[in-house]
């Protein structure tokens, strides 16, 4: 069937409608509250199941933790993996605010436990923007109850929008996980645009499942499923004060996941999460391009992402891409100075399938069939580091133009 994503001995994965609240079980609702200046931009939005359901969560490792970090990881420890509601503003990261910017983010939860009518511990906070900016509190307050009161099965594409800032387009996606035992349903959505080089999760990720699964058990597969989607995106390298990804699995299906059906689970968070992180790349501010970089022939498959990232990540690369430069020598070069040991002489660099370097010498006469591919909007990458091993890796990032300068040169003002 030509609707078929991925299939597997565990399970068939197709396309659904209905983003982060295709599966059964969640609502969702996002106003505009007064963050952001325009009226018409949505800045709030509150995404709650019907009861405390099982939930995980992967926080950013840089030390610089914005207060919903915080606030979040503390309720997600306290609950023992149980959550009813996420709630997400845009426009402020509230990082770097202090004693005040917690008590903005445990209010934050506060508001949404009440609207709810649960416990403040179950609720999630999330909060993306300009960093050092004291979140308009009471307004948030009063946004929070106005977006409980809008929820529905239809507002995920709403919440999506809501949870933008230089995003060019919102980030939305599920599908339907077929198994031996039934059907369950995975949603997400996420935004991230540029200071994305998340080691753990995107700058903000949200995926539900109505599968049946224990918090240990759907944060083994949050965790496996952020490692070659999430965390296998680069823009600028840069990694966020307030990166999180949050997985809440309601169990409306009536789907129970253990050890033998765990397979499907991850297929499907794989699914969706591949689409979002790849779609935050292609969003990438001033992007042009999407890049996907697979080193093979690695002696692990860490070793092949290091070198694959340390690609993505050269600004060299990524100009010469903007550029439909073929210049093999500046991947050779990132390649080299990645830290993984390699013999040149068994190098080799395709561009878009054509061969431009190898056994240490050059193939220029390839290069005007591989500037041609690098017209287009997808480029792929391809290094093989010659250890002979089946191993390989792949990290999506997008091209560097002049337009990032000019949105990061004036991001504050």
């Amino acid at each position: 069937m030509a609707d078929v994503i991925r299939s597997t001995d565990a399970a068939t994965v197709t396309p659904a409608s209905g983003g982060i609240t295709a599966p059964l079980g969640f609502r969702a609702g996002a106003v505009h509250c007064g963050i952001k200046a325009s009226p018409s931009a949505l800045d709030l939005a509150v995404l709650a199941a019907e009861a405390p359901v099982s939930a995980a969560a992967l926080f950013t490792t840089n030390l610089a933790q914005a207060a919903p970090v915080t606030v979040s990881r503390a309720h997600i420890e306290r609950t023992h993996g149980k959550a009813r509601a996420v709630v997400v503003n845009s426009g402020c990261a509230n990082a770097c605010t202090g004693p005040e910017g917690l008590a903005h983010a445990a209010r934050m939860a506060a508001e949404t436990a009440a609207a709810l009518g649960c416990a403040p511990d179950e609720v999630l906070v999330a909060s993306t923007g300009v960093i050092g900016v004291a979140l308009k509190i009471d307004r948030v307050a009063s946004g929070i109850t106005a977006a409980v009161a809008g929820m529905s099965r239809g507002g995920g594409s709403q919440a999506a929008r809501a949870i933008m800032t230089t995003d060019p387009f919102p980030k939305e996606h599920a599908v339907t996980v077929r198994t031996a035992h039934g059907s369950f349903t995975v949603g997400g959505m996420a935004k991230g645009s540029g200071m994305i080089e998340p080691n753990m999760a995107t700058m903000l990720g949200f995926l539900t499942t109505d599968a049946q699964v224990s918090p240990a058990l759907l944060r083994k597969a949050l965790q496996i499923s952020a490692r070659d989607t999430f965390n296998a995106i680069t823009v600028d390298g840069e990694c966020s004060t307030n990166d999180s990804l949050f997985a809440l699995a309601s169990g409306r299906s009536g789907v129970a996941i253990d050890e033998d059906s765990y397979p499907a689970l991850v297929e499907g968070l794989l699914s969706v999460s591949r689409e979002l992180a790849v779609g935050i790349v292609r969003g990438g501010e001033g992007a042009t391009k999407v890049i996907a970089v697979t080193v093979s022939g690695a002696r692990t498959v860490d070793e092949a992402r290091r070198v694959a990232r340390t690609i993505a990540n050269s600004p060299l690369v990524k100009t010469a891409v903007h550029g439909a430069d073929p210049n093999w020598g500046r991947i050779v070069a990132a390649a080299g100075r990645s830290g993984v040991m390699f013999d040149i002489n068994r190098l080799t660099v395709h561009v878009g399938g054509t061969l431009l370097f190898e056994r240490g010498l050059p193939h220029d006469e390839s290069a005007p069939l591989a500037a041609e591919h690098l017209k287009n909007d997808a480029v792929q990458i391809d290094v093989n580091l010659g250890s002979g091993s089946g191993v390989s890796a792949t990290i999506w990032t997008c091209d560097l133009s002049a337009e990032y300068v000019r949105i990061n040169g004036e991001y504050r003002t």
